[in-house]
């Protein structure tokens, strides 16, 4: 049994409490801590537990120092946004505590997705005998998890991988976003990028689109090719692989509006004089769009999402697909949140859970790719996302 402070009380960082809550046997002890701790109350009292919550500004490392201290965890769960990651980790090793994320550093003022910052750290988690996980989310996380099971279970070799994210749910709004406003239209828009034949071949923005028809009744939508985080250490992880790509939905209704939205300076990242105050246009547009912790009551569809991969089994070429389709409405039922939180924050726990029992605790600093994927595959199927392997597949 053990103890975790949970950093973050928006959508993602509601799943993994309740979560963790429903695991005493595992998490005997939860602390929840945000800027805002009216969020962690909230999240409290929707628990069947009780929980310590707390507030704490994760932008400062004594501030966060001065809480692992007095909470004195086994295990941080950085739930907050992907500009504090660094501080965080800092805490981690001021105050000699283990630490976990679901998404990759980015600097507030560029967007820019890779892992260079946080693989920097390896000698210091290292030589201080802690552990840092990154990317324990659905897309990074479970996706590198399949990988690396079907590597595992499936092939001699791995030749092509392309991650499909679908979101076949519908909130029914204009327009609004399934996580963090500002991180996904900053994910969105950026130039893409996918590895082929042993390099990065970057490509304008929403440029490439395929129709993909997803599993059980699920859906046929556009998927479009984008950037994602877990390309990079994919590909450095499993060298064999001559090109691997992320796809992800969109609506045309989003789009449009995107397209809007960045023509008019609303997506833009540097600040703005406004009546004498300096305002980042896509902060302030994340003020007007709807929280996506409310988005729950009103969303219903489902998500797939998966790994597609060919390569070679005894001589022969093989393609086989590992996905996970998950109900909004089942996941609002169960935790209170949608399914795109719920896809992230399972993981969170479940990569926290690995820690815990010593199945994946060794120091340094890792992607989930590069330890064993067979317990955490496990438990995806116990505790709520459970998967499917189609061997032979084809599109």
């Amino acid at each position: 049994m053990a103890k975790v402070l949970i950093i973050g009380a928006g959508g993602v960082g509601g799943v993994v409490t309740h979560k963790c809550a429903q695991l005493p046997e595992v998490f005997e002890e939860i602390v929840l801590a945000s800027r805002t701790e009216a969020k962690c109350r909230h999240i409290a009292s929707q628990l069947d537990r009780p929980i310590e919550t707390a507030q704490v500004d994760a932008d400062n490392v004594p501030e966060l120092v001065a809480l692992i201290n007095r909470a004195k965890p086994d295990l941080v769960i950085n739930v907050a946004l992907p500009y504090q990651d660094l501080t965080i980790m800092d805490a981690c090793l001021e105050a000699g505590v283990n630490y976990l994320d679901t998404a990759n550093y980015e600097p507030l003022d560029t967007a820019r997705f890779e892992y260079s910052w946080q693989w920097a750290y390896q000698d210091k988690f290292k030589q201080a005998g802690l552990m840092a996980l990154l990317g324990s989310g659905f897309d990074p996380g479970a996706t590198n998890v399949f990988t690396a099971y079907i590597a595992k279970h499936y092939f001699d070799e791995i030749h092509t991988l392309d991650i499909i994210d679908v979101n076949g749910g519908d909130h029914g709004y204009p327009f609004a976003t399934n996580f963090n406003p500002e991180i996904n239209i900053r994910e969105v828009t950026a130039e893409c990028r996918h590895w082929e034949n042993g390099e990065f071949v970057t490509t304008p923005a929403m440029s490439t689109k395929q129709s993909f028809t997803c599993p059980e009744g699920v859906g046929t939508y556009n998927i479009y090719r984008m950037y994602h985080e877990e390309l990079e250490s994919l590909v450095k992880n499993f060298p064999g692989l001559k090109r691997a790509q992320f796809w992800m939905s969109f609506g045309e209704s989003y789009l449009k509006h995107l397209e809007v939205l960045g023509n008019v300076g609303m997506t833009g990242i540097e600040p703005v004089d406004f009546n004498g105050q300096q305002i980042v246009p896509i902060q302030f547009l994340k003020r007007l769009l709807p929280d996506p912790a409310s988005l729950g009551p009103r969303t219903k569809g489902r998500t797939c999402i998966g790994c597609v991969v060919t390569g070679i089994k005894d001589g022969q070429p093989k393609t086989v697909y590992l996905y996970n389709i998950c109900d909004h409405q089942a996941c609002y039922a169960e935790v209170q949140s949608q399914a795109i939180s719920y896809t992230t924050g399972v993981p969170a726990m479940i990569g926290a859970k690995m820690m815990l029992e010593g199945k994946w605790l060794q120091p340094g600093v890792w992607n989930l790719e590069q330890l064993d994927p067979d317990p955490f595959m496990a438990d995806m199927n116990k505790y709520g996302l459970p998967w499917t392997v189609i061997e032979d597949y084809q599109r």
